[in-house]
């Protein structure tokens, strides 16, 4: 087996701790091409999408990369920002917060980089990066609040399939997931208060995460356990009564049964009952994306509207609030114990020097 060529070193170099939030992905423009290229990537995962391979490789490119991206494009370019894909720019400024949160909790050295999971900066180029600026440390923060085989476990995949190319491998941790992070759950609480300090209160709060398909329950995700939590939680945290908000699933996809009560359903039976105002917040993302800006906050105002309902809020995610990011320093933190101890020259510059009395290159 031949591994990567590994990046020159100068005894001397301070080691540093790398950390690395990892999203699910955009593509690189909002156009058909882009979009068949992301979803070609995204849906061949066999953990997305857990059809046996033969049967799902003639579905996937005889029929959905053939009708899909034309469709996913449009919405894309309604969502698209100045600066780029929504999700790819709501990641990159809490990288750029979180190394200035940082700085301010420890002086070690340390580097905070993003990468996404599908798409561009891909997982395994930014560890490359990571590894040029000798981090021997790595600590891996997928950016989803619960767990779930087809998103998190993607991200260990392929940071530990990119480990085996490499001869010196940096010691890695991961975080599984923070669905019931007090820090998290106040930044969510905190997000819908002040919302509701300035357009009032709703008639029903819901609560709108990802769906899943339902066998991925059965066969042990721990998933909608875990959404169920944080809605629990959260309401909570906010004070609310059982019949103040409610928990549901969106972005079904096939003919299989999916987690529910759908989002869908749910939005259209709120306006079947006159329900005078709906306010709806996706806790299961951190960043807001295609999923959370259209579906949510576009489509589903359609759904709620057009069969009868008043006014529909949606409350954005919680991207670059300073509640959120103190939260995730702390969580961070939490998992960075015993590595970020404090750099001591003195010593470092003793180790250099025995290694040159030993005959290393300088």
């Amino acid at each position: 087996m031949s591994y990567q060529t590994e990046p020159a070193f100068n005894h001397g170099t301070p080691e540093k701790t790398g950390i690395l939030l990892v999203n699910l992905g955009t593509p690189d423009a909002p156009t058909t091409p882009a979009v068949r290229t992301y979803l070609k990537e995204f849906l061949s995962d066999p953990r997305v999408v857990e059809i046996p391979r033969a049967i799902w490789w003639l579905i996937l490119n005889g029929i959905i990369l053939n009708t899909r991206p034309k469709k996913s494009a449009a919405k894309y370019a309604s969502v698209w920002m100045k600066e780029g894909s929504p999700l790819r720019v709501h990641t990159e400024k809490q990288a750029v917060l979180l190394q200035g949160y940082l700085s301010q909790r420890t002086k070690a050295p340390f580097v905070v980089e993003y990468a996404m999971r599908y798409g561009n900066p891909s997982i395994p180029s930014v560890l490359r990066k990571l590894k040029e600026q000798n981090c021997q440390r790595i600590l891996v923060v997928p950016m989803y609040p619960q767990y779930a085989a087809s998103t998190t476990a993607t991200v260990t995949d392929i940071v530990y399939r990119e480990l085996q190319q490499m001869r010196n491998t940096p010691a890695i941790r991961t975080i599984k997931h923070f669905h019931d992070h007090p820090g998290y759950i106040k930044a969510l609480a905190g997000s819908i208060n002040d919302y509701w300090m300035k357009h009032g209160r709703p008639e029903k709060l819901l609560m709108s995460f990802h769906g899943l398909p339902r066998y991925t329950l059965e066969k042990g995700d721990p998933y909608h356990c875990e959404c169920r939590k944080t809605g629990r939680l959260l309401a909570q945290e906010l004070g609310l009564k059982p019949e103040q908000y409610a928990v549901s699933f969106q972005s079904r996809f096939g003919r299989a049964e999916w987690l529910q009560p759908y989002t869908t359903a749910t939005l259209k039976e709120l306006g079947k009952q006159k329900t005078k105002r709906v306010d709806v917040v996706c806790p299961g993302f951190v960043a807001d994306c295609l999923e959370t800006l259209e579906e949510i906050a576009q489509e589903g105002k359609e759904d709620f509207q057009h069969a009868g309902g008043g006014e529909y809020h949606y409350i954005p995610c919680l991207n670059e609030r300073d509640d959120w990011m103190h939260a995730l320093t702390d969580l961070v933190m939490d998992n960075l114990q015993g590595w970020l101890a404090e750099t001591d020259a003195a010593a470092l510059e003793q180790g250099r020097l025995h290694a040159l009395a030993m005959g290393a290159k300088s």
